[in-house]
């Protein structure tokens, strides 16, 4: 993922958690925002495991999240992992993903 698509800064985290609206899976959970713009940031707490499972799971989310961006609204959007990530793999993860994209109806609508 590209440094200019990253929600980097705690107050940009705070201004998405505020007006935005959620949904949510097992494995993660979402906040989106519209914007005119395409930003996503990641969260993992340490309920999800030690640093090294931590990474893991953002490292997957990072590139479940890259594959889906292309057909994504723009907005900003927030991907946090809940403590099912930890044991999820890769696969499991997408299909979390995918499954709360569609529930906020995320996707582009073919015309």
């Amino acid at each position: 993922m590209q440094k200019q698509h990253r929600l980097r800064k705690n107050s940009q985290f705070q201004h998405v958690y505020r007006k935005g609206k959620s949904a949510g899976a097992r494995e993660l959970a979402l906040v989106y925002l519209p914007s005119g713009r395409q930003l996503v940031g990641f969260s993992v707490g340490k309920k999800v495991g030690n640093a090294v499972k931590r990474n893991l799971v953002k490292r997957r989310l990072r590139a479940a999240f890259r594959e889906e961006m292309p057909q994504l609204k723009k907005g900003l959007y927030i991907v946090a992992a809940r403590s099912g990530a930890a044991e999820a793999d890769y696969q499991t993860l997408r299909r979390s993903l995918r499954y709360v994209l569609k529930k906020q109806q995320l996707y582009h609508t073919p015309s």
